[in-house]
Parts: structure tokens; sequence; C-alpha cells
């Protein structure tokens, strides 16, 4: 795909950003920068959210990490394993909850499936591995391609990516793994059904107020459906897998292009 969506984020109008409410977040190489989360993406979250915008993040990564970010990060709410559930904090109950898209029972019958996948991989693709963080999942595969393992050719991911569509499930390629469930959900449909039911926002008809930023095929569905999604500048090299592109690409790569972004939604709101 071509390049034609990826506008420089310093020619986001001033007053189309003060127009935002929220925004979502990928974490991996978006907020983190090789593999760390740095103290300026962290303090950018951190100003987002006293600033009063909704700050959500919506993430690839596994229900266990997802507890610890909705109970300890300056977030309102956090999307985890692409869609499968999320979290938040109630905070007039003093608890933790989080609410599935699948019943016990489909999640169980997908993890049942998975297990075939998972052997598929491991004849069919040498160097591919289990995501370290695989024990703390409960509804997805994550196949490591380049997070724990030494990378893997373009070639390698593609097959992995086949072995689970063969089998029926959904793929999505992120920064550092492919993750496969079997359900009809993706990070943009989740997203949209939590606003609804937590926030009481209505996602199609409010798109506008809302950015979204993120870096690889996996926040496709997102960045075609914001009309103002930002790319860190190292969404540039997945571009070419992208079914759809951000709007905005910031300067700066990863956590420090998230803090970019940040900047730009404060500055426009002072």
């Amino acid at each position: 795909m071509q390049d034609q969506r990826l506008l420089p984020l310093s020619a986001f109008p001033d007053a189309d950003r003060r127009r935002i409410r929220g925004l979502f977040t990928d974490i991996d190489e978006t907020l983190t920068t090789d593999g760390s989360l740095t103290a300026e993406a962290y303090a950018a979250l951190e100003a987002l959210s006293r600033a009063g915008l909704l700050v959500v993040p919506v993430t690839g990564r596994p229900a266990g990490w997802c507890d610890h970010i909705a109970r300890m990060w300056p977030v309102d709410a956090v999307v985890g394993e692409n869609g499968a559930f999320w979290m938040w904090r109630d905070k007039a109950a003093g608890k933790l909850r989080t609410r599935f898209v699948q019943s016990d029972a489909q999640r169980a019958e997908g993890r049942r499936r998975l297990e075939s996948v998972r052997a598929e991989v491991f004849r069919e693709v040498p160097g591919a591995g289990i995501a370290s963080d695989q024990p703390y999942r409960l509804a997805d595969l994550a196949i490591d391609f380049c997070e724990d393992v030494p990378p893997l050719p373009r070639d390698a991911v593609d097959r992995i990516v086949g072995i689970f569509e063969r089998q029926g499930a959904r793929a999505k390629i992120s920064s550092i793994h492919v993750n496969g469930w079997f359900g009809d959900y993706d990070k943009l449909t989740t997203t949209k059904t939590m606003m609804h039911e937590l926030f009481g926002v209505d996602l199609d008809a409010e798109r506008a107020s809302y950015v979204f930023s993120g870096d690889s095929p996996n926040d496709a569905p997102m960045f075609g459906f914001f009309p103002n999604a930002v790319g860190v500048a190292n969404v540039r090299d997945f571009a070419d897998r992208m079914t759809c592109l951000p709007r905005w690409i910031t300067a700066a790569r990863s956590g420090a292009g998230f803090a970019e972004l940040a900047l730009a939604l404060l500055a426009a709101r002072s």
C-alpha cells in the first residue's frame, strides 16, 4: 500500500486536535521502545489522563499483563489479547473487573483447537517460539518471531499466519508476535463494544473525537476506522503489509513518537 495517508503529525489541524476527547493506543513499540516503557512515554500517558482525556491501551498482550495495567497505570481501561476482553478498575466497588467477549466454554474450546496450531507451527517453521507471556493468556496463542528468539525472515512469519488461517483461526501480526485465536472479534470490534457498555459512547458516531496510535498490522482495523489515527514513525516498517494506514505519522519512533502525539494533543487544548 502506498503511504498516501501518512501525513506528518504537524499537519493535524489545531481545531481538530482540540476536539479530541480520548486516546486508544497500542503498547509494543508504540508506547514501548525496544521492549521497554520509557519514563517519557509513561509521563505522556499520565499527562493525558490528568488533562481529562480518556486513555485506553488496546493491545495484543495477555490478561496477566492487563490486570497490572488496569490496576497500576494512569488509564481508564485496557483491551487485551487483540480484543478477547477488557479490564477496568471499578473505583466505586474497589475492585478490578473483566468483561470477556466469549463465554468460558468458547474460550476453552478455542484453546483446545490452538494446541494443534502450536504443534503445526513447530513442525513447519524452524526457529519460531511460543511467546514468553503465553502462560498469562486466556484466549489466544502468541507465536514469537523476534522478541525472545532470533528474528525470523518475513516468509517464515507469513507461514505462521498461513497455519493459523488454514485451521480456521484469525491471525494478526504485531511488531513481535503472530497472535491467533478462534472468534469473530478484533481490537476494533471490542473497543466499540467497550465504549458503548462501559462509557456510554457510540464510537461509530463519535470516531472523530478519538485518536488511535499504533505501529503494526494488527492495528490496521483501528487505523481504518479512526479518521485521525496516528502511526508512530516505525509504522513505515510494516506499511506494505497494512490493509489500512493511519492518517497521521509522528516524526519519532516508538515511545518518543507517542510522547510527540501526547504533546500535540495537550498543546492544542491549552
